[in-house]
């Protein structure tokens, strides 16, 4: 399993993806699964991948060679739009399904691969999509301007309660790793090293792409520091006023 999440506010777009992969529990291992695309001055776009690896691994090979999009051969570096390169994403999805979806079949096995792309390409602004197996997509908004896939129940509650477009980038990276800490206490499928990128509005490039690993001052300051709130916090909440039997 694994769990990414990405956030579209105003300032911009914040990636952030966990590396853990497995087949098993004595079967575990690393994989990046955060992969960029980016012409400084012209376009930034962060992908992310959850589901079988093979499978999506194979989605950014076609996507780096080119795919074939109404009648036309793109690469996310050729791609006029976000609109048009989550639809080139797709499209690769699909490919990747005509291609092996049988076979894995018959190994009774699914095809599974949902990714979020996120980044912004000159003449328009950041967008954030999340791209399934069958290749369709939902794009975050004003009302949600958060997307997660894979093991996503546990870093949602925090998304909820406080993410807005007004968040700025740097609010926004301490939320994502508090979303990717309470996922990795509660789920041992999802684990370090984290991948992030920050992606600010307008400057055309990827701004952070950070490794953080258990070692991280930050990190650490943030698991922390969260866990230790949530203690007072709850050690500060009134008891019942009723008699508990």
């Amino acid at each position: 399993m694994t769990y990414c999440v990405g956030l579209c506010v105003e300032e911009g777009i914040v990636m952030l993806s966990d590396t853990r992969t497995n087949a098993g529990l004595d079967n575990i291992s690393s994989f990046s699964k955060m992969h960029v695309a980016e012409v400084p001055g012209e376009r930034a776009l962060v992908l992310m991948t959850a589901g079988n690896l093979a499978v999506t691994q194979t989605v950014w090979n076609l996507l780096q060679q080119g795919v074939r999009l109404e009648g036309a051969q793109h690469r996310l570096d050729t791609v006029p739009s976000m609109f048009r390169a989550a639809q080139l994403v797709g499209a690769a999805v699909r490919q990747v399904q005509q291609m092996d979806g049988a076979a894995l079949l018959a190994q009774g096995l699914s095809f599974e691969a949902s990714i979020l792309l996120g980044g912004q390409i000159a003449g328009g602004p950041p967008k954030l999509y999340l791209v399934y197996s069958a290749g369709n997509f939902i794009e975050a908004t004003a009302d949600t301007p958060f997307l997660q896939i894979g093991e996503h129940k546990y870093g949602k509650p925090i998304l909820d309660r406080v993410l807005n477009m007004r968040t700025s980038l740097q609010e926004g990276v301490a939320l994502t790793l508090i979303s990717m800490d309470s996922t990795i206490r509660s789920n041992l499928s999802v684990g370090l090293p984290l991948d992030l990128a920050v992606i600010r509005r307008d400057a055309l490039h990827i701004g952070i792409r950070r490794r953080i690993t258990d070692e991280d001052p930050y990190y650490r300051v943030i698991r922390d520091g969260w866990a230790g709130a949530l203690r007072e916090a709850y050690l500060n909440l009134p008891k019942p006023d009723f008699p508990v039997a």
